[in-house]
């Protein structure tokens, strides 16, 4: 007489990518009591909180509250993380090869890789400009900013001093126009320290377009932030339908109303734009799945099209009616993809995954921002300062954070307190 018994399969889930989208699906599929083996994989070890990096710039902040590592926020989730770098996804076979030579096959895959740097093709600029999208570049550019000051401040020929106080920032989008409005404030301060006169220093915003923050979701902010980058220690200087057309040591080369024009700048920073991660490029889905820019899409219960084990969120893709490239569209969409899980796991189906924008905020100076409430109440200031500084506090995945309070982006303590200070 034979037997037979049943052998329970435990899925692996395998999350690839650890910003904000990916982070937050291992850490709500742990709230969740996921019965499921979890495996993170990011290439750096620490996670970056990218909306703080102006304080770690600035010296508010320090490196391990604005970028701490993925053991600490992983402690104590049953998540197991690795620090490698990926080298192929294999949607058929289901298996994520690594750059060490191991291997993950998953049941299910989360796609959280975000996007990558996108020079345009312009010649020089990877060469000759800083990049702003980790911890490890906000130091890098925090300590050559201070050695420039340094170098400034012991300069007596006038023209050497003027390059050398001269900062080029390329695009004036929300990270161009936040990083202007922080070094405007800050540097002045941090020169005054070495005797030299803060109104020497120029800070020039370049734009490709004539609008700054052009469809983008701070747009609402555009004439808020107009104003506040003309009110800071130093005013920037803003120049628009000024397409970069190369870059070279300490020089910008680009065309103005028709003319070519050289800046000098010994510092230069490039946010000009962002692309598609070549792992998702590489993916084998076609044309028609994808947006103009080579973002698969997703369907409304996030996963890709023809591949329903495979979940994605942040902006490594896109839907047919885009979300925008904000960190509480990829926390709501990390809780949504790990309640999927947890439902596949529990043998039911998975659901619509619902995104509500609260409102956008802007770093405008050191001490002042912008706080664009459900687009119906805009703060300024330093009050709005303080939304900005507590949202964000907030939202820090710490070991101890309460995931409840980051799902909902804005505490409803917050939102009512700058109601209260509006409608009084």
């Amino acid at each position: 007489m034979s037997t037979s018994t049943s052998q329970t399969v435990i899925p692996q889930t395998v999350i690839v990518g650890g910003g904000f989208t990916g982070l937050f699906t291992a850490l709500y599929l742990s709230h969740q009591r996921y019965i499921g083996q979890v495996v993170l994989i990011d290439q750096s070890e620490r996670f970056v909180f990218k909306p703080l990096l102006f304080e770690l710039l600035s010296g508010q902040m320090e490196m391990d509250q604005v970028c701490p590592t993925y053991q600490e926020l992983l402690q104590g989730s049953g998540t197991t993380f690795v620090q490698d770098t990926i080298q192929t996804i294999d949607l058929v076979k289901r298996r994520v090869e690594l750059a060490s030579g191991s291997h993950y096959r998953y049941t299910n895959l989360v796609l959280a890789l975000g996007s990558i740097t996108s020079y345009f093709g312009t010649p020089g600029a990877a060469e000759h400009s800083f990049a702003f999208r980790s911890g490890e570049e906000a130091i890098a550019l925090r300590h050559q900013l201070r050695q420039l000051l340094q170098r400034a401040s012991q300069t007596e020929d006038s023209e050497t001093r003027r390059k050398l106080l001269t900062i080029a920032i390329i695009g004036a989008g929300p990270t161009g126009v936040e990083l202007a409005a922080t070094m405007a404030d800050g540097l002045p301060d941090w020169y005054a320290m070495l005797g030299g006169n803060p109104h020497e220093i120029r800070i020039v915003l370049i734009n490709r377009g004539p609008q700054i923050l052009s469809g983008d979701a701070n747009e609402g902010l555009r004439e808020t932030a107009l104003k506040a980058l003309q009110q800071r220690k130093v005013p920037v200087e803003l120049l628009t339908d000024a397409p970069v057309t190369a870059l070279g040591p300490g020089r910008v080369e680009f065309t103005h109303a028709g003319q070519a024009a050289t800046l000098d700048a010994e510092i230069i920073i490039w946010t000009a734009g962002t692309a598609t991660h070549p792992l998702v490029k590489n993916l084998p889905i076609p044309d028609a799945h994808r947006d103009k820019h080579g973002r698969p899409f997703i369907v409304p219960t996030l996963h890709l099209m023809g591949y329903p084990d495979v979940f994605a969120g942040g902006d490594c893709v896109t839907q047919q009616k885009p979300e925008p490239a904000l960190a509480q569209v990829a926390y709501q969409q990390a809780k949504a993809i790990a309640q999927n899980l947890v439902n596949l796991s529990a043998g039911e189906v998975p659901r619509v995954g619902h995104v509500l924008l609260r409102g956008t905020l802007m770093k405008l100076g050191a001490e002042a921002a912008a706080a664009d409430i459900f687009n119906r109440y805009e703060i300024t200031g330093k009050l709005g300062h303080t939304i900005r500084h507590l949202t964000y506090l907030e939202m820090l995945p710490t070991p101890a954070h309460d995931l409840k309070v980051t799902a909902e982006w804005l505490s409803e303590e917050v939102f009512h307190r700058a109601k209260r200070t509006i409608d009084p």
